[in-house]
């Protein structure tokens, strides 16, 4: 890929940005297919100055991730209808130095999950009550899912729940809540506390399909131990390249390189 005074600039808005795999993610996907375009880290502090910034320097899209996903909707143009009802924005589209904001992380679980198990009418099970929680439910109910919410905190996991007019359990009764999916959505399993996870493998068979948000490991605890109970599993990476395609596919117009932004999302994260 040559810059040049053609070159269609993109980037990830964050802080901090320099852990993103998105880089390497759209740069290999624009060079694939031979479009004049990068996408660069742009570590950010002050939202309103870089919003305007994007717009005065023509950039055509922008990730937007923590702690920036809320932070962003005063300074928007236009709002997506389903980044609307989430409340946070993941995806910057500029056209004619208009700025609007969208929600991509629940199309990338939706996809994610879409790989193993046909969504509508099935029951989904959420662990969490943040803002992945929170698009993650928006998402499926747009699928046609009913869904359940646990989570450790209550005040939280009872505000989600009503906003999601879904159940909330608290976390020491989930091992008799039964669902055909399963999906964590908090940190847990991250590295570097591997070895930990919220469900009782002893109730992982009370699931047709487990999904967990967390992609370093690749493989957590809660994953090894679903497909050792005979679960169909989802890793966090499914998720992120998904959002990432629909993401890539919303700023260019053109089908996103899948296989192409798969091996380089995975590349990365054995590195």
């Amino acid at each position: 890929m040559k810059i040049n005074g053609k070159t269609i600039l993109h980037g990830i808005m964050g802080n901090p940005v320099s852990h993103s795999l998105s880089p390497a993610m759209h740069n290999s996907a624009f060079a694939s297919l031979g479009l004049n375009c990068a996408y660069v880290p742009f570590p950010t502090a002050d939202v309103q100055e870089a919003m305007a910034g994007f717009r005065a320097l023509g950039v055509r899209g922008v990730s937007v991730t923590i702690p920036h996903k809320q932070a962003v909707i005063d300074f928007l143009d236009s709002i997506d209808p389903v980044a609307e009802k989430i409340g946070a924005v993941n995806t910057l589209l500029i056209t004619d130095k208009k700025i609007k904001g969208l929600n991509t992380d629940w199309i990338g679980a939706n996809r994610a999950l879409e790989d193993c198990i046909s969504l509508d009418g099935k029951k989904i099970l959420i662990l969490g009550a943040g803002g992945s929680a929170r698009a993650i439910g928006f998402g499926l109910l747009e699928a046609g899912c009913s869904i359940m919410l646990a989570s450790r905190t209550e005040n939280k996991g009872r505000e989600l729940a009503a906003t999601l007019d879904c159940p909330w359990h608290p976390l020491d009764e989930i091992e008799n809540l039964k669902a055909d999916c399963l999906v964590n959505a908090t940190s847990v399993g991250m590295n570097p506390d591997s070895n930990r996870s919220l469900m009782p493998r002893t109730s992982l068979s009370q699931f047709s399909v487990v999904m967990d948000i967390v992609y370093a490991p690749l493989e957590t605890k809660l994953l090894r131990e679903a497909k050792e109970e005979g679960c169909k599993v989802v890793n966090g990476t499914a998720m992120l390249l998904y959002q990432g395609v629909a993401q890539f596919e919303l700023w260019t117009g053109r089908p996103a390189p899948l296989d192409v932004m798969r091996q380089e999302l995975l590349a990365a994260l054995t590195h």
